[in-house]
């Protein structure tokens, strides 16, 4: 009796990094309509911020200063409290509780092609998120100093901003699977929002809180932001602006890579 030999099944090939993390990608933003509870309130806090800071600070800060423009000086903060914390750290929760993670470790696709991807999507949602607080900015009489090329670059820096930003609650998700976890990375915001010159310049703050600034790295953000707006092209700022942005984005992406090495690791 001859034997029959049973041909082996072909390995399966690796994707390339590019097509992984634009598979990724696809889905996450196909994922964004469906769930408007993660962006309505992104729109909402943004706008009630802006408007609130200018009906209650603008007329003292422009009397202590009268070429001060307040409504310029918020608009920067309205866009950073649009993109900060926005991410698709929920959806990775949900697709490690229900499996759906650890089919995708089992396909070809490049491990960093999964949270990368995800980014995609992120970046995609704080550039929209941008939009209607661009839009009442210059409704309210806010124009920029740099025109139609600042717009877009100070669009672009907070966008840099926030997908930078996402490390922390990748980082939380990837580490924990925990949807409580991931909600709770929200407080990471705080400091960084508040302690720095949201409201009023750093000159004006007080001793402590004028000394935490200066290491905050969203002073020097704003900074570069609003010369966009008010100055022009002061690319001192601006640099400083982006220096800040890709120092903590080594820090956050670091953070989220180690961690996903640690969860394929354990998958």
């Amino acid at each position: 009796m001859t034997a029959v030999a049973i041909p082996t099944p072909p390995a399966a090939r690796r994707t390339s990094f590019l097509h992984g993390m634009r598979v990724v990608g696809y889905r996450a933003v196909r994922s964004i309509p469906k769930e408007p509870e993660t962006a309505v309130p992104a729109i909402i806090i943004p706008v009630f911020f802006f408007v609130v800071n200018i009906g209650a600070l603008q007329n003292i800060a422009e009397f202590a200063d009268p070429g001060f423009d307040y409504k310029a000086f918020q608009l920067p903060v309205a866009i950073i409290f649009a993109v900060t914390g926005i991410s698709r750290a929920s959806m990775l929760v949900t697709d490690i509780q229900d499996g759906y993670f650890d089919r995708l470790l089992m396909t070809p696709v490049p491990r960093r092609a999964l949270l990368l991807g995800l980014m995609i999507a992120d970046f995609v949602l704080v550039v929209a998120l941008s939009v209607p607080v661009l839009i009442l900015g210059f409704a309210v009489g806010v124009r920029f100093e740099t025109g139609v090329l600042g717009v877009l670059l100070f669009t672009l820096m907070g966008a840099m901003w926030g997908l930078v930003f996402t490390g922390f609650p990748y980082s939380i998700a990837l580490k924990t699977g925990n949807p409580g976890a991931v909600n709770s990375s929200f407080i990471l915001f705080f400091p960084f929002a508040f302690l720095t010159t949201s409201f009023l310049p750093q000159e004006a703050l007080t001793g402590w809180l004028s000394a935490i600034a200066t290491w905050n790295p969203v002073t020097y953000l704003l900074a570069g932001m609003r010369a966009l707006v008010s100055d022009g092209w002061d690319w001192d700022a601006i640099g400083k602006a982006f220096l800040a942005i890709l120092g903590v984005g080594i820090l956050t992406q670091t953070m989220a890579l180690l961690a996903l090495k640690g969860r394929v690791a354990r998958g």
